[in-house]
């Protein structure tokens, strides 16, 4: 499709061009339609088909990138909405994405202890293949402890 709605001046994408722009399924851009993550899309006059408009690109693009960071559909949704309110929901957006940018943190810690615990767990079966029986063991207590900061994922 990709043409230009005479009216604005914007281009105009298809559902699956959009998914293809933001890496969404389209399955989901109906999905976060029919929720109220974001405003219902405009509809070609003939075929009665979702067209995404520049502004909405714009804004699916974002949205996108808050889900990338695993954001909520609940917090997703609020931030669009906060989105229009501009300075008026400034605090709430900081908010937001204060708390977000804590679980990110929060899941890299994760992250680095589970890599260390698999690095222990291949220099323990190194160790045990070369018959090194008190390298071993150290490394077995090391993964042991290790084990008790994981968290399985939610």
């Amino acid at each position: 499709m990709d043409g230009v709605i005479a009216t604005t001046g914007q281009h105009a994408y298809t559902i699956k061009e959009a998914a293809a722009l933001t890496g969404l399924p389209a399955s989901t851009l109906r999905y976060y339609e029919s929720i109220g993550v974001i405003a219902p899309v405009g509809r070609g006059e003939s075929s009665g088909h979702r067209v995404y408009t520049d502004d909405d690109m714009n804004l699916l693009v974002g949205v996108a990138c808050l889900a990338a960071t695993g954001m909520s559909v609940a917090d997703m949704r609020r931030y669009v909405a906060n989105g229009a309110l501009g300075a008026a929901a400034a605090s709430e957006q900081i908010t937001l994405l204060e708390e977000r940018l804590e679980r990110l943190a929060d899941e890299a810690r994760l992250i680095k202890i589970r890599e260390q615990y698999v690095a222990i767990k291949i220099a323990f079966w190194r160790a045990t293949a070369a018959g090194d029986d008190a390298n071993a063991q150290r490394l077995a207590a090391e993964a042991r402890t290790l084990a008790q900061q994981i968290k399985p994922a939610k």
